[in-house]
């Protein structure tokens, strides 16, 4: 399993009249849980599309909400890939954590790869499968 964590505090502008964090909101924070995993590794989403041709596009994302965030917090996004597949998808766990470690929110986002010259979905690239196989290896 490949586990990445990143901090973001949750700004004014996302919060609803409540000071909450508006539940529109939290796919957001997945994405940017999902990019600085995917840095962490090397890569970046833009190396993929402007060299390798590669975008991924999210087709599916479920939220679970267990406890608000609020205005100031300092969330904790930790983002896993629990399998690697040589196939035309990726799956994102996202977990958001308060200061005191509470889990507040959960999520599950998948994403397909798509070549952005043949119009189509493809498998993972070659670069990104190698850069995640050293965590799956037993």
């Amino acid at each position: 399993m490949y586990q990445h964590e990143t901090q973001v505090r949750v700004r004014y502008g996302e919060t609803d009249q409540m000071g909450y964090l508006y539940y529109g909101n939290y796919p957001l924070y997945y994405e940017v849980g999902r990019t600085e995993a995917i840095r962490n590794l090397g890569l970046s989403y833009k190396a993929m599309e402007e060299e390798a041709g590669i975008a991924l596009p999210v087709v599916e994302c479920q939220l679970k909400y267990l406890r608000p965030a609020f205005y100031d917090n300092l969330i904790r996004i930790r983002t896993s890939i629990h399998r690697l597949e040589p196939s035309e998808m990726i799956q994102f766990h996202s977990e958001l954590y308060n200061e005191k470690n509470k889990l507040l929110n959960q999520g599950l986002t998948t994403l397909v790869f798509y070549d952005m010259k043949l119009k189509k979905k493809v498998p993972m690239p070659q670069l990104l499968y190698q850069k995640l196989l050293p965590f799956f290896e037993s």
